[in-house]
């Protein structure tokens, strides 16, 4: 089961292997407080990986760890929210000091991009995703986001590049 488990979120938050660079690269936020982005970020939507079938109730936590890198740890409950958990732990590490927007995340062998397309000045929510526009996640601090912003994030996300039609909502339980 701890093969399935590896597996299913090897690549969360950060692959998008596979497919074909887009002509020009997404930009990504000027920079981010690594600090303040630590915590939980829930999933509000996401393009579907097949590791992720079955998942609501995706979340993110990540931790500063003393050499600079931040320990990631995703979970999920399996096909609703009060399902059976599974989850991985990962590394990741800024690859781009000058914004902090562009990071590697590795779980177990597999190593993908994950950028910062958009920002909360707050940090309540952010678009993230690979410049190869194969993987995109709308997060938030809180299990659900307003409909305006997730619309905002949706055309952001379409005008960088992004084929926004592929995002598919994560069920949340209800605080």
């Amino acid at each position: 089961m701890s093969f399935i488990r590896g597996v299913f979120f090897s690549v969360v938050m950060s692959m998008g292997l596979g497919q074909a660079v887009a002509s020009a690269e997404p930009a990504t936020v000027p920079f981010v407080d690594v600090g303040k982005y630590m915590g939980t970020w829930y999933e509000i939507a996401s393009f579907p990986k097949g590791f992720q079938f079955g998942c609501t109730a995706t979340q993110a936590d990540y931790t500063l760890m003393e050499n600079g890198n931040v320990h990631v740890e995703n979970s999920c409950k399996l096909f609703f929210p009060g399902g059976l958990k599974y989850g991985v732990k990962g590394e990741a590490r800024v690859v781009n000091a000058e914004t902090n927007a562009q990071l590697k995340v590795k779980f177990y062998w597999a190593e993908g991009d994950y950028w910062v397309f958009d920002l909360a000045e707050d940090y309540s929510y952010a678009l993230v995703g690979s410049p190869d526009f194969d993987s995109l996640w709308i997060l938030s601090r809180a299990r659900t986001l307003d409909q305006g912003v997730v619309d905002q994030l949706t055309a952001k996300a379409t005008s960088l590049g992004f084929d926004a039609s592929r995002l598919k909502f994560t069920k949340q339980p209800v605080d």
